[in-house]
């Protein structure tokens, strides 16, 4: 059915095609269908991970027939109308994909499978083999080509390692921000470029902005699903090369159109957990791939007064209230984590809120002077906020004064930079 047929063409196959092929199957020989299937689709993702140039490539080699191919659906586009949709499967993604056609773009479909592990509810993460199989499923269904691209080893070298050495030394990561800044979105990137599309769409709430100096992430309209802070990493030069569909859509206008689609993901619900905790907990996943096991330590006030014991530091995070165990006339709230000395530090709100923020390894898209607030976590709201001198670049460290007095500035959470609603830059919150 493929040999010498397109790339493309080759990733629109699904068992439907293939019963058709045959000729009908009867349901007890679907499944050999669908192992072909699967196969045709895991060589697919040797061939999206290559270097090749997926737009003239063909498969098997003898040349593209004549006519093409009876099983092929693909709309003949020219490539700059075409663009690639990173589908994850969710009700998001299937709409920016489902907006993209209706403007008249060729559609192609592209899913990253981010790990694996058989203590993780696939069903509940994003980026899982489940996960995969019901992007492709969605893809097909809607007659878009569908690739995977395999990032495991990348992002386990470069994301969940970084997390587990995060817990370790007593802070609190953010993986997503990591993932999206440095290893998937990129990805993604290069591998529309290499099916001919002229931009990758994803389905985040987020808005891409001209200030006369280039593109700026800025906020999406409905500020409920506001996603810029976790996209805040992505650097400008990658701004013109995505797109975010959804941007003017509120969550309940985007549920409507794939309803009215007829898409059974229309109320399928929200991925939660980062896609490496789906369905296990925190203090499980970090004893199993990075070692942290419960130990005994002490439970101090600001004054290093015993209060409690607890099962191990990296249970807790800055700015917790909840899980403490500890009795007091008012209510008590992590200050800080000691990796070293297996300590938690607690008190009152009043000496958990901060008014200035020390920020490690920051980049500054624009001047810092243009900076005019801060978002130090990513369900609070930006905070009004200035930042020491510093010019456009990188920077080891820079101080963020805040407008107004902040509860549970977290060691390892991202302060996201702002002008107005224009995000400028981001760093790492220093212990």
């Amino acid at each position: 059915m493929i040999d010498g047929a397109p790339v493309l063409d080759a990733a629109l196959i699904d068992i439907d095609t293939v019963d058709t092929a045959i000729g009908g199957l009867t349901p007890a020989k679907r499944h050999a269908a669908q192992l072909a299937t699967d196969a045709l689709h895991r060589a697919l993702q040797g061939v999206a991970s290559s270097n090749l140039n997926l737009v003239a490539d063909r498969v098997g080699g003898r040349g593209l027939p004549e006519e093409p191919p009876q099983n092929s659906r693909r709309r003949e586009a020219s490539p700059s109308r075409r663009v690639a949709v990173a589908m994850s499967g969710g009700v998001d993604s299937a709409v920016a994909a489902l907006l993209a056609r209706e403007e008249g773009a060729e559609v192609v479909g592209i899913t990253v499978k981010l790990w694996t592990d058989p203590e993780t509810d696939g069903a509940k993460a994003c980026c899982s083999p489940e996960a995969v199989l019901g992007a492709r499923a969605l893809a097909h269904q809607l007659g878009i080509p569908h690739f995977t691209l395999d990032l495991e080893e990348d992002v386990r070298r470069r994301v969940v390692d970084r997390f587990i050495g995060g817990y370790t030394e007593g802070t609190t990561p953010n993986p997503c921000i990591l993932c999206n800044g440095e290893v998937r979105l990129a990805a993604m990137i290069d591998l529309a470029e290499r099916v001919g599309a002229e931009r990758l769409l994803t389905g985040h709430y987020a808005r891409i902005v001209e200030d006369g100096d280039g593109p700026l992430l800025a906020a999406a309209a409905d500020k409920a699903k506001d996603q810029s802070y976790m996209l805040a990493a992505l650097p400008p030069e990658l701004l013109g090369r995505l797109g975010f569909p959804l941007t003017e859509l509120t969550k309940p206008e985007v549920r409507e159109i794939a309803a009215r689609h007829g898409l059974a993901v229309a109320r399928k619900a929200e991925s939660q957990d980062l896609c490496f905790l789906a369905g296990q907990g925190k203090r499980g996943f970090l004893r199993r791939h990075g070692g942290l096991r419960e130990r005994d330590g002490a439970i101090v006030d600001s004054a290093g007064r015993t209060l409690g014991r607890h099962r191990g530091h990296h249970d807790f995070t800055v700015g917790q209230r909840r899980g403490i165990g500890v009795a007091a006339p008012e209510a008590l709230y992590v200050l800080a984590t000691d990796a070293t000395a297996n300590t938690v530090t607690v008190g009152t709100r009043a000496e958990l809120e901060k008014r200035s923020v020390r920020v490690r390894d920051v980049v500054l898209h624009r001047d810092g002077s243009a900076v005019d607030a801060v978002k130090l976590r990513y369900r609070s709201r930006a905070l009004p906020a200035t930042v020491s001198a510093a010019g456009k670049g990188r920077h080891p460290s820079l101080d963020v004064d805040l407008g107004e007095a902040f509860p549970g500035v977290a060691p390892g959470q991202t302060a996201v930079l702002m002008a107005g609603e224009q995000i400028v830059g981001h760093g790492t919150i220093a212990a």
